[in-house]
């Protein structure tokens, strides 16, 4: 009865770490001003940098796939796919 007590105890192990490290977080840790002001985030960009051209890629002929027909799936009553004698 014991060995069960482990396995049925570790989601809520995890859920109680989670909740301890989020109350951390929330009530211990400093709080930290964010490295940019939220407005500079907003504003769009007035220049866009002018890039070179890219080189053409080598134009190589695409190779055709060989034409293959596909063949029908054969048909199988299920009671002998699942091992089944038919009668």
């Amino acid at each position: 009865m014991y060995a069960l007590i482990v396995p049925a105890s570790t989601p809520f192990v995890l859920l109680v770490t989670v909740l301890g490290l989020s109350w951390w977080e929330d009530r211990i840790l400093p709080r930290t001003e964010p490295a940019e002001p939220a407005e500079a985030l907003t504003k769009a960009p007035t220049e866009v940098p002018v890039q070179a051209p890219a080189e053409p890629l080598a134009e190589t002929p695409a190779q055709a796939l060989p034409e293959t027909p596909l063949a029908p799936m054969p048909s199988v009553p299920l009671p002998e796919l699942l091992g089944g004698r038919r009668g």
